[in-house]
């Protein structure tokens, strides 16, 4: 059961190429991979804690207020985020920007907090939020990996091409995006429908 609901955020519900949640922060930070894994990263320590915390208190939070509710726990681990970002991670909080803020309001965290930590136990909603913030890291690292190589040339900085390279300068800019998340998108339903043949065939 913890495996399945692990793999789930990874996989069968990966929240940005199944789901299509948290667009702004996929769509306007992933210029590189190191900005993927910055916000990924970020996202999946807000989500666990939130998931744990809010699966303590769904007894105790009022129906009426509990999307408020939600929000005060959320934002409290945003704001220790971006604190230790600041304080230990210049870099990443610079890159970021104010998207770190904009965590608060991401849907991924708000629905996840509504239909699975709400209704679970703790150890069931830790996990949950760890492989759907696994899920989007991954997701935001890979855009961002297709993005700065064939728009720059680096991987994480790093010249791959030398100065031959001439890069295509759209795919870091927001057209970019688009275009990168629309092919993965693309290529993950291509494989799916040859495994799904693949399994009819066999049975």
């Amino acid at each position: 059961m913890m495996k399945k609901t692990f793999l789930n955020g990874i996989f069968k519900e990966n929240p940005t190429f199944v789901l299509f949640l948290g667009m702004c922060p996929t769509l306007a930070v992933t210029t590189s991979a190191f900005n993927g894994v910055g916000m990924g990263l970020s996202t999946m320590v807000v989500l666990v804690f939130a998931n744990i915390f809010i699966s303590l208190l769904r007894n105790f939070i009022p129906d009426k207020v509990r999307i408020a509710a939600y929000v005060v726990v959320i934002a409290s681990f945003v704001t220790v985020i971006e604190m230790v970002l600041k304080a230990y991670a210049q870099s990443v909080s610079e890159a970021l920007g104010i998207y770190i803020p904009l965590i608060v309001v991401n849907c991924i965290i708000l629905g996840r907090a509504e239909a699975f930590a709400s209704k679970n136990n703790v150890l069931r909603s830790a996990v949950d939020g760890l492989g759907m913030g696994l899920g989007f890291t991954i997701a935001l690292t890979l855009i961002g990996t297709v993005r700065e190589i064939l728009g720059a040339g680096t991987f994480f900085g790093i010249s791959l091409f030398g100065e031959a390279f001439k890069p295509i300068t759209i795919m870091i800019l927001p057209p970019g995006a688009f275009i990168t998340l629309g092919l993965i998108v693309m290529v993950i339903n291509i494989v799916n429908q040859k495994r799904k043949k693949g399994e009819n065939k066999i049975a």
